[in-house]
């Protein structure tokens, strides 16, 4: 994907914004993308704009939820940096976030390169390159003041609503023949003092019905856009549940049965 003066501006307009936790309506009109290969291509600067590597690559709206939640049709990619992902234990910041959600979701690490190539690879190919499957917490946010009416355009550009991002143990053996479209979730959030405000359960199918789909949809996608996926990154396949409502100092778990057990501290 070339780049150009427009993309480098623009990526580097998001990014300010992204550090001084400020937003905007829109982008200014010369720099707004018209439709959305000129929004990848300003996502396509953020690792230059910030100086970070990709650690990986996250979807959006993957489930009807999450496609209301920032009123798009179907789903989205994006790039995790490096400074996007957080250790289990580091408190995760929420000051500054206007999404206020927390998504738990099943990310995969590949252990092989996938190089993009003209013909989609199948579902089995793409699985043939996964090394682990993890469970995740997303923490989306957006630089637009309202995310819900900026188009899918320009919510590409801002990377796909990225936000923090934590990642759980490698599930143990035995993952790969399991059913991950039907395997529940069940989701706990309590408040800064302990007290559970609420509980809500997802599936796997919420991710385009099945995290694999999802994961074989990214690459393809990913491929008809020159683009390739490197070991070592995570996939991780949006969200699982209705995105859980959140506030600082709120700490949530998630326990996805035998794949594992994660939890997020938010900093008050």
């Amino acid at each position: 994907m070339p780049s150009t003066p427009f993309a480098r501006q623009a990526a580097a307009l998001l990014w300010q914004h992204r550090n001084a936790g400020t937003t905007l309506d829109t982008l200014p009109a010369a720099l707004r993308p018209a439709d959305i290969a000129a929004g990848h291509a300003i996502q396509a600067e953020l690792p230059a704009v910030s100086g970070q590597p990709v650690a990986g690559w996250k979807i959006a709206a993957t489930s009807a939820a999450g496609q209301a939640h920032i009123n798009v049709g179907g789903p989205l990619p994006g790039r995790i940096l490096a400074s996007f992902v957080y250790a289990i234990g580091e408190r995760v910041p929420l000051q500054g976030n206007r999404m206020r959600v927390v998504e738990p979701e099943f990310a995969f690490r590949l252990g092989a390169d996938l190089a993009p190539r003209d013909r989609p690879r199948t579902q089995e190919e793409v699985f043939a390159a996964v090394a682990s499957l993890h469970p995740a917490f997303e923490v989306p946010d957006s630089r637009f003041g309202d995310f819900t009416v900026v188009g899918a355009a320009q919510l590409v550009a801002d990377d796909a609503c990225c936000g923090n991002f934590v990642f759980g143990s490698a599930a143990s053996d035995g993952w790969r023949d399991a059913d991950l479209r039907g395997a529940r979730v069940h989701a706990t959030v309590h408040d800064a003092s302990g007290v559970l405000r609420y509980a809500r359960e997802g599936d796997g199918s919420a991710a385009l019905g099945d995290p694999r789909v999802a994961l074989t949809w990214l690459v393809n996608e990913l491929a008809s856009r020159g683009i390739g996926l490197t070991a070592g990154q995570y996939v991780s396949t949006g969200t699982c549940m209705v995105p859980l409502a959140v506030t600082p100092g709120d700490r949530v778990g998630a326990d996805y049965g035998r794949f594992g057990k994660i939890d997020l501290q938010l900093a008050p």
